[in-house]
């Protein structure tokens, strides 16, 4: 599970390409106002996001185990977009989006202790999709003045599905990799 050179230039030349999208649009639409921290956020985050990609696509394994893989990593990124640019819960800054975080926590410790095993992947995703379920219900208990929009619940479901389908796709490769 190493990563070679070319590998890590070509994720850097997507994510330089992927960031000319907005400074070009900025260029032509008064609405799309990037700042130089916008611009450092989001290059760092689809680098990062590629190079984890490249090194799941790189180990062995089966396709579902690739795919659950895959799903994974879009979710961590959709939910980590979606809470810096907008937020989760309520709209602009708010405390409550932090506790999001624990989403990643769970997500980083229970790979590690799993080593991506298939077995141990899918319990780490089950568990994502729990405590992304939660947040919401522990923000609301702790900030009852501000509840989450439908649109805000509506999106962290599609957050909850995409950590349960990767946890059922990892269970799936590990009754492939067993058979």
């Amino acid at each position: 599970m190493t990563l070679r050179i070319k590998n890590i230039a070509g994720t850097a030349l997507v994510t330089t390409l992927l960031l000319l999208i907005p400074f070009v649009a900025m260029k032509f639409d008064t609405g799309v106002n990037w700042s130089g921290s916008d611009f450092a956020i989001a290059g760092a985050l689809i680098f990062i996001t590629g190079l984890v990609g490249q090194l799941l696509v790189s180990q062995s394994g089966t396709l579902m185990h690739r795919l659950a893989g895959a799903l994974a990593v879009a979710a961590g990124f959709l939910s980590l977009w979606v809470n810096l640019a907008v937020g989760i819960i309520g709209s602009g800054p708010n405390g409550a989006n932090l506790m999001f975080a624990a989403v990643f926590v769970t997500v980083f410790i229970g790979s590690a202790r799993a080593r991506l095993q298939p077995r141990g992947m899918a319990q780490t995703m089950f568990a994502a999709a729990l405590v992304q379920f939660l947040v919401p219900v522990v923000a609301l208990l702790i900030w009852q003045s501000e509840p989450m929009d439908m649109e805000g619940m509506a999106g962290n479901m599609i957050f909850v599905g995409m950590w349960a389908v990767s946890g059922w796709l990892y269970r799936q490769a590990r009754s492939l990799r067993s058979a």
